[in-house]
């Protein structure tokens, strides 16, 4: 069965190549050219991989992903024209496992398509345990749940992911190498400071003093290592 991505666009110099150079590459493709039909074509397709634009009418790129993320785990790669790193970071706030910043090459873009469906294919094949407990922390897996004594914690998609990798792997220390690798996908090219910042998410959410952690440890130089 073909691989299906869902462009939504609605600048048609790069969906019209765009499409031509994917289906080469045989893929099926779907193309919306604003932000609310690619919302409504990503949840009642259900497309593999989305390519989301941000700047777009009737619905922004930000909007698309923030309500497609509450509804699906579909990989989301962004595209934007904007090159500050605020833009950037608020797009893997809001769940986005990946951008790209225009203008981009076809190649880049099918390298990042194929980082991200090895890593879809890696989660599908390992098997994960239904709930890890450390401490007063304790992770519902299959819910992608998470609590702190009795309160539940709101975590992002990729925050989840992390917090998984690591408490996983309790008493280890995880290696930047290896997070970004089982995380983002062996071939991420993004920013490698966004390992950082999503750390500093975490620990704003599960530790009691966040520049005091006490579960999620630096390893300087070389990772990090959730307390056992």
């Amino acid at each position: 069965m073909k691989t299906t991505i869902l462009l939504i666009d609605d600048d048609y110099l790069i969906t019209e190549p765009l499409s031509r150079s994917l289906r080469q590459q045989n893929y099926e493709v779907l193309v919306a050219n604003n932000g609310r039909l690619g919302l409504e074509t990503a949840l009642s397709q259900q497309p593999d991989i989305v390519i989301l634009d941000i700047m777009m009418p009737e619905m922004d790129g930000w909007e698309v992903c923030r309500q497609l993320r509450q509804q699906s785990g579909v990989p989301i790669l962004m595209l934007t024209a904007l090159g500050e790193e605020i833009d950037r970071i608020l797009g893997l706030e809001l769940g986005a496992d990946d951008y790209l910043t225009k203008p981009f090459s076809t190649r880049e873009l099918l390298a990042r398509i194929k980082a991200m469906l090895r890593r879809v294919a890696l989660d599908q094949a390992v098997p994960v345990a239904k709930t890890i407990n450390s401490g007063d922390i304790v992770m519902t897996v299959e819910a992608r749940q998470v609590t702190k004594g009795k309160r539940p914690l709101t975590l992002r998609y990729k925050e989840f992911e992390l917090l998984y990798l690591l408490m996983s792997n309790a008493g280890q220390i995880v290696s930047r190498a290896d997070i970004f690798d089982k995380v983002w996908g062996t071939d991420w090219l993004g920013d490698t400071r966004t390992l950082d910042v999503h750390i500093r998410w975490l620990r704003e959410k599960i530790e009691d003093n966040p520049s005091q952690p006490t579960y999620i440890q630096t390893v300087r130089g070389v990772g990090y290592q959730f307390a056992a």
